[in-house]
């Protein structure tokens, strides 16, 4: 008997029933179909089931294109099935299966079933034999149909779980073992056998639990599509198992009905396993939503901390706080150009936005700070390339006695700082200044602490240039009080700005941006100054760059005479190495300041002279000014045709005075009367019947000369819009060759004068940053003052500095000066005389002068010519600073005693008393050396360079392709 066999019969044979029809209270139904998809099937009924049905499955007989069974794999399988119920071992080596029909020599009905022929079996489930599994659908079930098929699995698994450890053997070795079966007959033996080749360590593995298929069934084909709720589950969905094997098909114990029993009983799982995996879902949604927010919730934390805390930003760059108003200006990557602080006359406090009344059509941003001023900023039109990019700032007080005040950081760890003009300390770098506040306005740089020539224009070496509104009530203070600063204040008061442009005092300007100084600068300048020129304009520029200008010397009245002028003229032929050129003749001219006709008595034959001059070559002009002093006889006719500025709050008839140069008492023209003009041409117009005047120097002195309560027939903005109104008025009239006095560029050929220097070797040593410091704020003419200066102060130490005018010209300077002097002279664009070499009657001083005529001649005229038509062009300077050729090179931003000749020459006087080396910088490229012709590197200093009293340190820009 087989091992497995019970002979006591406990449970029945398994041929019990088989193929008899079912009784209405037969039980097999009920307790012999087995759950095929429970994990301990061999238990699942106890001990109490009659019969236990045993469920076995054919793998390499099911062809993989075809799960259909053949007739006699199902008849084999049916009859196996009714009789063994398999072990737990034999479950585990389900997918080493072999199915073999033995010749049994028993005559038993086993045989019979295994027959390829119709047989009763066959004809018990004649519906579901060549049915596919994957053709069954199954039948829709209701909430509480699933709930009770889930507790009776439940139920089943308990038991299962209880006793399935004491019915399973395991198996090893390679020898084929007959699993063990319920009890049969004895002549019964069995027809499956089958192959355990996996080893005992295997076995004891923890094996996963599917939940609708057991390890004995791991090689069934995939099981059908479930539809749950109207929902359509396809097999992989819930039957990881099937992926194994879906070669092999299989039916049901008994029937269809048994297998769709057994679909049936697996809905509950699938509903647990679909419920935990929609609750993962919703659990994964959550977290990334939760994600979101968090992510959200820093970003909107971030950009609220640097709004209301920190600062808020305004196009782009400038950052603004406006509580503190502290104002940061950044460059595209982020570091800071420009700082300082806005409205430093007020309070701290939080302003608001601007009422809708308040608000300009422009876009501008506007802010008020509590009804005392208010704050509009907004993009400007850039005037340059697309690269720069410019901001407007406009402060309006809404109180009488408040000055709306910006300042900014002028340390040299922000860069350095030019622009506005000469400063009272001779201060090319604006940052080294010391200025208290005042207006802005042109002075004598001895008494005022502005020079002859301003612009609103100031420029910072990280390429930030300022430019402020010419309405503005400007007052400029530098390192004064609140440390190293340059503030900007819109101030009304009672002589520069009391013509008030609006009922209370406002600031407007403009910040300008670029990616350098030198492409900013190139950008903001000026562009062509050619329109009206004429060819006669022309031909007088090239004669001033060409030919000296020779200032009869005259300090008083009497010194100016007609044999003065003939004898001087004589002195400047007997050179023969210097061309012949302009000869100036001072205001002396006239008996006083303001008559406009010649001294009878100290020229009585001027036109002869005069006539005879033109015949040598020269070219005569005269010194004018818009002055007409009290002891003139013009100044009468002036007050009786209301032509002069009159006292502010006063009929017309009452004349302002002031001062100018020896004129204690005088009276100004009034340029804004349309009957002045007229009037002033009719008198210049009778001097040039009398002699033939080729040209004009115009002298307006300074804002200072304007009487203090000056009221004319325009309003003015401040003193100094006088002289572009006199400009304007005579532009194409009068043939001017020089100014002394600008705000703005003068027509050319007109040549901004440079202020009168002291003969002295600090008067030498400010002329290279004061032709620096006019070049950078856009005058590209400019004409230096006599070789050797224009005056000498006393040698006592005076308790009060008064004007230069109060001085006598300079006797013959040291000889030391004077070459030194005429060595830096000979590199500028107008070469001007007062002395001549000749008085030192020196041969050394006379060899100097002809080989320093000779360079001007071969080197320097070329270049000067070349620059003052690029300088028509594009606004720049003629003489230039180093750090225009290479504006990257710190090197070059502080050096004052060098300059350039556009950007082809390098000139580096010495300016000490008694030094013959000095040092030498040379920026990048090649440099051929005027004294020695030898070439040298740029970009590095030159140590203790060599430079003999009768030498001059020069440089000659090389070619980029040159090599040594």
């Amino acid at each position: 008997m087989h091992k497995g066999a019970r002979a006591d019969g406990q449970h029945g044979t398994v041929r019990q029933g088989y193929g008899k029809p079912h009784r209405a209270g037969d039980p097999i139904e009920k307790e012999n179909i087995p759950f095929v998809d429970s994990d301990h099937e061999d238990d699942c009924f106890g001990s109490s089931s009659p019969a236990t049905a045993a469920i076995s499955s054919s793998i390499s007989s099911v062809d993989q294109e075809n799960d259909t069974m053949t007739e006699s794999q199902e008849n084999l399988a049916r009859a196996y099935v009714t009789r063994h119920q398999p072990t737990l071992a034999e479950r585990r080596m389900q997918g080493k299966l072999t199915v073999s029909i033995d010749n049994i020599s028993d005559e038993g009905d086993l045989i019979e079933e295994a027959k390829d022929k119709a047989t009763e079996l066959k004809l018990v489930d004649e519906r579901a034999r060549g049915l596919r599994r994957n053709s069954i659908s199954l039948p829709s079930l209701n909430v509480n149909e699933l709930e009770t098929l889930r507790l009776a699995h439940q139920t089943q698994d308990d038991a299962v779980s209880m006793g399935s450890d004491s019915g399973s053997d395991s198996l090893s070795g390679e020898t084929a073992v007959t699993p063990e079966t319920p009890t049969t007959p004895a002549k019964f033996k069995p027809m499956l056998q089958f192959n355990d080749n996996s080893s005992s360590d295997e076995d004891d593995k923890p094996r996963g639990k599917n939940l609708f298929r057991t390890k004995r069934r791991s090689s069934i084909a995939p099981l059908p599509a479930l539809r749950l709720n109207d929902k359509e589950m396809m097999s992989n969905d819930f039957d990881s198992h099937s992926v194994l094997s879906n070669q092999a098909s299989i039916t049901s114990v008994n029937s269809l009905a048994s297998l769709l029993k057994e679909k049936m009983q697996n809905v509950p799982a699938i509903i647990r396993k679909k419920k935990r995996e929609t609750k993962d879902y919703k659990l994964r949604v959550f977290v990334g939503m939760l994600f979101l927010i968090i992510v959200f919730l820093v970003g909107y934390a971030y950009v609220m901390y640097n709004q209301k805390l920190l600062a808020k930003s305004y196009f782009e760059s400038i950052k603004f706080h406006k509580k503190t108003r502290n104002f940061r200006l950044l460059d595209g990557k982020g570091a800071e150009l420009l700082t300082g602080v806005l409205g430093t006359s007020l309070s701290i406090e939080q302003p608001y936005n601007c009422l809708p009344k308040d608000l300009k059509d422009d876009g501008s941003v506007c802010y008020e700070w509590n009804s005392k001023a208010r704050l509009y900023m907004n993009l400007a039109k850039s005037p340059g390339p697309p690269d720069i990019k410019c901001y407007s700032f406009q402060w309006e007080s809404l109180l009488a006695d408040l000055y709306p005040t910006d300042c900014f950081d002028v340390a040299e760890e922000r860069g350095f700082w030019y622009g506005g003009g000469l400063t009272k300390g001779i201060e090319y770098i604006l940052g080294k200044a010391s200025i208290p506040a005042g207006p802005f306005v042109t002075g004598d740089i001895n008494m005022h602490q502005w020079g002859n020539a301003l612009k609103r224009y100031f420029l910072n070496s990280r390429g930030v240039a300022i430019q402020v509104d010419e309405k503005t009530p400007l007052y400029v203070s530098v390192n004064t009080d609140a440390g190293r600063r340059l503030c900007l204040q819109g101030r009304n008061d009672k002589f520069a700005f009391v013509n008030r442009q609006t009922t209370f005092s406002e600031l407007k300007y403009t910040i300008c941006t670029g990616p350098d100084m030198k492409t900013l600068h190139n950008g903001l300048m000026q562009k062509s100054l050619w329109d009206g020129l004429t060819e006669r304009d022309n031909v007088v520029i090239k004669s001033l760059l060409r030919e000296p200008v020779w200032q009869i010397p005259a300090s008083k009245q009497e010194d100016l005479t007609e044999v003065a002028i003939y004898n001087y003229t004589e002195s400047i032929i007997a050179l023969d190495y210097l061309r012949l050129g302009h000869v100036l003749v001072n205001e002396f001219w006239q008996r006083t300041i303001g008559d406009f006709r010649l001294d009878s008595d100290r020229f009585p034959t001027l036109d002869e002279t005069v006539n005879m001059l033109h015949r040598r070559g020269f070219r005569v002009s005269f010194m004018i000014q818009p002055f007409i002093s009290t002891e003139s006889s013009n100044f009468r006719e002036a007050v009786a045709k209301k032509l002069l500025i009159y006292e502010r709050e006063s009929e017309r008839s009452i004349p302002a005075l002031t001062r100018y140069k020896s004129t204690t008492s005088a009276g100004v023209l009034d340029v804004t009367n349309n009957a002045s003009i007229p009037w002033l041409a009719e008198q210049l117009k009778k001097i040039s019947e009398t002699v033939e005047i080729d040209s004009y120097f115009v002298d307006f002195g300074t804002a200072f000369n304007i009487p203090r309560y000056y009221q004319c027939s325009q309003t003015l903005v401040n003193p100094d819009e006088y002289k572009n109104y006199f400009m304007e008025q005579f532009e194409g009239t009068l043939n001017i060759f020089g100014v002394s006095s600008a705000i703005s560029v003068p027509r050319p050929p007109a040549f901004l004068s440079l202020p009168p220097v002291n003969s002295s070797w600090s008067g030498l040593q400010s002329i290279i940053p004061t032709m620096l410091s006019y070049g950078i704020i856009g005058f590209p003419f400019l004409m230096p003052g006599p070789v050797g200066g224009d005056f000498v102060l006393p040698t006592q130490q005076l308790k009060k500095m008064y004007s230069y005018y109060s001085f006598g010209l300079p006797p013959l300077p040291d000889k030391e000066l004077y070459v030194r002097w005429l060595q830096l002279a000979a590199f500028l664009p107008v070469l001007r005389f007062t002395h001549l070499p000749s008085e030192y009657r020196d041969d050394t001083v006379t060899a100097i002068a002809k080989e320093l005529a000779h360079i001007r001649t071969q080197r320097v005229l070329p270049l000067l010519e070349d620059f003052s038509s690029i300088a028509m062009d594009e606004g720049l300077p003629i003489i230039r600073p180093l750090w225009m050729l290479d504006s990257t090179d710190v090197n070059c931003f502080s050096i004052h005693d060098e300059f350039s000749i556009g950007d082809r020459m390098i000139v580096a006087p010495v300016l000490e008393r008694g030094e013959t080396v000095r040092e030498v910088y040379l920026p990048q490229g090649v440099w051929k050396d005027g004294i020695d012709e030898s070439l040298r590197k740029g970009s590095r200093w030159i140590h203790n360079y060599h430079v003999p009293q009768n030498k001059v340190a020069y440089f000659i820009k090389m070619p980029d392709n040159t090599r040594f």
